[in-house]
């Protein structure tokens, strides 16, 4: 099963406050040294100079034979990262990714982000303890793409296509009348939450600013709350088999979210990312990410699009040409009431709406953890950092 890629553990009292110098550069030369050759679907690896907060500057690269991680005596500022010691750690260990650290502002990168990314990746390749699949083999054990499911379904059919897929899609759940319930709560709570209150998103519009996320919205809707705990739900959990839990995020069961049409500044349409593109994959993958469908989607209305397999292969997390990795572009078109789920390292973007306007509510089960308070106090660090800094400091593409 693909589904639990988990190989490292919080450590029990948290992170080392003196991590950044005892950072051990020699180990991970040998151990960049053991890969042999970078990932299938890295670039051409040019040289990389690390400029690191009190262990100088180093470079990273790739002569086609061997790699070799040495003291730069004269970094090259153009293609340069500048970074603490304490974030390389954190880097290394995979509490974070660069585009956690970018998202929050901690990681200075010069030259082709394209670079940074595929050196990210090989890093990960020689440091990670996980046996990666080949895209062309991953692309030739697919299922049926074009299949969907009922809870009707033999649960095992079901959690096959998902562990092989990385997603899942399972119509009518819910009926149109429960969702023209919350659908209506979500007017309702809207006014309660304003811009820079914590518990919110925002985007901005040619009409001016819109409300794209409300978090804890189980809060503000009793027929929301009555569904995380209904069996429908649960259901997909429990059927796994691996004793994921339903936490959501901290304090934050269950987001409502709005899709406007022609968003031009913030975020609500994230490009293709995977859920993990912040950090801590080897630590929390897979949880399962369910999309529950309070009006339809499709072209043109939002619908959720993921890339088939690429759970199982190393590519970049976030800003890739999905065209690279030869995987199939599976777009999910929805009914109300349906549910979707895909695994937190299944690659996946929301299209922008331009024909109408979507709503959607987003939970998660996760896996268990083996020291709960560690866990929790590293995701915590991490969603203080990068997630809740995404909105503000990051745009997406416009549609218009």
């Amino acid at each position: 099963m693909t589904i639990d890629l988990r190989t490292r553990i919080d450590p029990i009292d948290g992170p080392d406050p003196q991590r950044g110098s005892r950072i051990d550069l020699a180990t991970i030369a040998d151990q960049l040294g053991a890969l042999g050759t970078p990932p299938p679907v890295v670039g051409t690896l040019e040289p990389l100079d690390l400029l690191v907060e009190g262990l100088g500057a180093w470079r990273v690269s790739w002569d086609g034979r061997r790699f070799a991680l040495a003291p730069a005596t004269c970094p090259d500022a153009a293609t340069t990262w500048t970074i603490a010691g304490d974030d390389l750690a954190d880097l290394l260990d995979d509490q974070v990714t660069p585009i956690g650290l970018m998202t929050s502002g901690r990681l200075h990168v010069a030259g082709r982000m394209s670079q940074a990314m595929d050196w990210w990746l090989t890093l990960r390749a020689a440091l990670d303890h996980h046996g990666w699949s080949d895209p062309a083999a991953v692309a030739a054990d697919l299922p049926d793409l074009t299949r969907s499911f009922t809870l009707d379904d033999d649960p095992r059919e079901v959690i096959d296509f998902l562990d092989r897929a990385g997603f899942v899609h399972l119509r009518g759940v819910w009926s149109p009348e429960e969702m023209a319930t919350i659908s209506a709560d979500m007017d309702r709570a809207a006014p309660t939450y304003s811009q820079g209150d914590g518990r919110s998103w925002w985007a901005k519009t040619s009409t001016g600013d819109r409300l794209v996320r409300m978090q804890g919205f189980d809060r503000h809707s009793a027929a929301t709350a009555e569904l995380l705990h209904d069996d429908r739900l649960r259901h997909v959990g429990d059927a796994v088999g691996l004793g994921h839990v339903h936490e959501g995020l901290e304090g934050n069961l269950i987001e409502a979210l709005f899709k406007p049409i022609g968003v031009i500044e913030g975020i609500s349409d994230i490009p293709w990312h995977k859920d993990c593109s912040l950090g801590r994959h080897s630590y929390e993958c897979c949880s399962l990410t369910c999309g529950i469908s309070v009006t339809g989607a499709g072209p043109g209305t939002g619908q959720l699009r993921v890339i088939a397999g690429s759970h199982r292969v190393l590519v970049w997390p976030a800003l890739m040409d999905v065209d690279r990795i030869g995987l199939p572009d599976v777009a999910l078109a929805t009914e109300v009431g349906d549910l979707t789920v895909h695994l937190s390292c299944t690659l996946h973007m929301a299209e922008p709406p331009t024909l109408a306007e979507r709503r959607v509510l987003y939970t998660s089960f996760r896996l268990p953890a083996l020291d709960d308070a560690a866990a929790r106090a590293a995701s915590r660090r991490l969603l203080s950092v990068a997630r809740e800094s995404a909105p503000l400091t990051t745009s997406q593409p416009s549609a218009v």
